[in-house]
């Protein structure tokens, strides 16, 4: 029996809806069912708003799950976070395709919330839940599955119930064979949690952030073989968080130093993101960011007047085509390359020169790209850069273009190309900022299959750090890096008390991106590429670029929707 359920108002709505603490609860749709694959991730919301004062300045409610899925059935509360700068000014009247003007509230953070646990709904405001059907990722069995989520009061009286079916198709989403990285700070972790770098309470924390990492779909770690030389104020340091250990002979500085290198720590992290899951190490770059000019921070021991003294060899006062730089990096390619063999993963590893050069870097970065001698030639060198004279002239052969500068790679027929976006990626294009729907998030899945992206590039799994990293900050609190860029650009995990992650909104529709690009490529093995493409654009006033899509919740639930139905078509001949 149900009861006092009137004054309640709840929806089950899609995952594509944010549901703001102000919002009106009747503009968001009902969804009724939704379908997916047997190892998918089912994504959906339950809006709850309660309209009397009788209860005070809240209703408290509990929930209680009844489905044949329920083992599946995860249930969390989205908390909002504080945008102080959701949009860049003036971008707002410019775009037209973001969410919120002003600064305010908005919901992003996933808060696991248990059954029987109390959820307070404030009188007059959304309270939302947001439900993973898999999220583990696990084998779901096929066939019609209703979910009911039974609210109930304080006192265990049961007040109403929401419903949703799911059906579940016999088949498995295809594996992704895309390269897909966000950037992952080790120094972060260690400053937020007051941790030493790489010690057992850091590395369990790196663990459980990669586990997430992975879990989402991002299956490439920025390994730090040197403290990453990202985000770092010229003539500034971050907190050495270097996995590679370095002896030398003699002080680099005098020249003619010999070098010995310790691969202990290196081989550690390996282990430990092949345990996760992680298919691709990205090796940290070799060079300055924007323009290639000097070396990474690189921290060594050495003997000197009788003494062990370890200090930084090399830096911002190194000379990217110094000769004694040009040493160092040949020695440690030497000794690199043979591990990396022995353990299995040299060609599972994607390297980097400089992050972002400028086309005025052009002859900076060839030179320093020259300074490795060779030594990568057959692997795969990776950087974000948006220039296509740097893969005209050969200086890159896998370009990283940002997605609002992606054309004329693709007409130039770039193989195996990458994207990326970031802050600068704002106007027109698919991005994860918190004030972005979430529809606009979701689109990038589509793009990535019709343009056979390879790679997808994002710099901030967990950057908790103003501009240039000049001190920490508490994500919770300060969303935009201290008015540096939209709210949501520097990370897309938050950081829980016991050193595991809070996943946000954003990085979970980010995911089902990477499940509708599969789909596709489920169908394509039926039917052929051209016919999805086909499929996918069918109705719309003009072909899908990247600065060019439907933008609404509806194009996104309903082409799944037409996908799956299609796909089940092909498994019952």
């Amino acid at each position: 029996m149900e009861t006092s359920s009137a004054s309640l108002l709840s929806v089950m709505t899609s995952s594509l809806e944010k549901c703001f603490v102000d919002g009106n609860i009747a503009d968001y749709p009902r969804v009724r069912k939704l379908s997916g694959f047997q190892n998918e991730r089912l994504c959906f919301t339950l809006a709850l708003s309660e309209s009397s004062a009788a209860f005070g300045a809240r209703r408290v409610l509990r929930y209680r799950l009844r489905s044949s899925l329920k083992k599946f059935v995860s249930v969390s509360r989205i908390e909002s976070v504080p945008c102080r700068m959701p949009v860049y000014p003036g971008l707002f009247e410019k775009d037209g395709n973001y969410l919120r003007k002003e600064p305010g509230l908005y919901p992003d953070v996933l808060v696991p919330a248990h059954e029987g646990e109390i959820i307070s709904v404030p009188v007059g405001q959304i309270c939302s839940l947001w439900i993973d059907v898999n999220a583990g990722l696990d084998t779901m069995p096929a066939g019609e599955h209703p979910i009911e989520i039974i609210l109930l009061s304080d006192n265990g009286e049961q007040i109403k119930t929401e419903k949703i079916t799911l059906r579940i198709i016999p088949a498995l989403l295809p594996e992704s064979d895309m390269a897909v990285t966000q950037w992952f700070h080790c120094d972060s972790l260690a400053a937020y949690y007051n941790v030493r770098p790489f010690s057992e309470k850091h590395w369990r924390i790196i663990r459980n952030y990669i586990k997430t990492a992975v879990k989402n779909g991002i299956n490439t770690i920025l390994t730090p073989v040197f403290t990453p030389p990202l985000d770092t104020e010229p003539g500034g340091e971050r907190m050495t968080v270097q996995l590679v250990g370095v002896k030398c002979s003699s002080d680099p500085a005098e020249g003619g130093a010999e070098y010995e290198f310790d691969f202990s720590l290196l081989g550690r992290w390996i282990d430990m993101c092949l345990d996760c899951g992680v298919e691709y190490f990205e090796i940290s770059h070799f060079f300055t960011q924007w323009g290639a000019l000097h070396a990474p921070k690189i921290v060594a021991g050495f003997t000197s007047g009788g003494k062990t003294v370890s200090k930084r060899i090399f830096g911002w006062d190194t000379d990217a085509h110094g000769d004694e730089y040009g040493r160092f990096l040949r020695a440690f390619l030497s000794a690199l390359i043979p591990y990396l063999k022995s353990r299995g993963v040299d060609k599972k590893c994607v390297y980097h020169i400089s992050d972002e050069p400028s086309a005025n870097d052009l002859d900076n970065y060839i030179k320093s790209k020259a300074q490795l001698g060779g030594l990568l030639d057959g692997y795969t060198i990776i950087d974000a850069l948006s220039n296509y004279t740097f893969y005209e002239s050969g200086a890159v052969k896998t370009p990283v273009p940002a997605n609002d500068h992606i054309k004329p790679f693709i007409e130039g027929g770039v193989k195996n190309l990458w994207t990326y976006y970031c802050c600068g990626q704002n106007y027109r294009v698919s991005n994860r900022f918190i004030d972005m729907p979430s529809a606009r998030n979701r689109i990038i899945g589509t793009q990535f299959y019709k343009y056979d992206i390879a790679g997808f590039l994002q710099w901030g799994y967990n950057f908790y750090f103003t501009h240039l990293s000049r001190r920490p900050v508490n994500p919770f609190q300060v969303t935009d890096g201290d008015f540096w860029v939209p709210s949501g650009d520097a990370f897309s995990v938050y950081p829980a008390s016991d050193g595991t992650t809070l996943e946000s909104v954003r990085l979970a529709v980010f995911q089902n991106a990477l499940q509708d690009m599969r789909a596709m490529k489920l169908l394509g093995t039926f039917v052929g590429k051209d016919k999805v493409i086909g499929l996918i654009e069918e109705g719309l006033a003009s072909p899908i670029e990247f600065d060019s899509y439907p933008h609404g919740a509806e194009y996104i639930l309903s082409m799944r929707e037409t996908l799956n139905a299609e796909i089940e078509k092909h498994l019952n001949k």
